[in-house]
């Protein structure tokens, strides 16, 4: 019953919210598997390592930043699978690639109070948080890949 309301809610958007819906599942998806590969085997996909891409945002790019940040947060909290933190900002990462945006991914740790160490990732592209902007700020930054354009 829950899944005939579900789908009959995603075939009343329009069609282009819908395309980007679709579009963030399989990135989403794909990024689930990446997850469980090496590190060191994906980390030169993601960019360049320790640098940042600008800090200043296009305004033609705004209108994409706040799509993609929108599907990557509502689907992620529809799929079959975990999508935290890394899968979503791996999904948000080559979403905007393919909109030949640059993109920094930022991998951050903390220490919770018990003393257990936690990790966290986020997305940004220009002054924009485009995945992981909840408590990103508790985190230290350990490393940073950019993803310019052409890359």
């Amino acid at each position: 019953m829950r899944l005939a309301i579900k789908l009959r809610k995603f075939f009343s958007l329009d069609w282009r919210t819908m395309l980007l819906f679709i579009e963030a599942f399989i990135y989403l998806g794909w990024a689930r598997y990446l997850v469980y590969q090496p590190f060191k085997k994906i980390a030169p996909s993601l960019g360049s390592h320790l640098e940042e891409t600008p800090q200043a945002t296009n305004d033609k790019n705004k209108d994409a930043l706040k799509n993609v940040h929108y599907a990557i947060h509502t689907i992620s909290n529809h799929t079959f699978w975990d999508s935290k933190c890394l899968v979503r900002a791996f999904a948000g990462m080559r979403m905007l690639q393919r909109r030949g945006i640059e993109s920094t991914l930022y991998l951050g740790t903390a220490k919770e109070e018990s003393g257990k160490m936690i990790a966290h990732a986020w997305l940004r592209s220009g002054s924009f948080i485009v995945t992981g902007v909840e408590g990103m700020e508790r985190f230290t930054v350990v490393g940073t890949f950019a993803r310019r354009i052409g890359n």
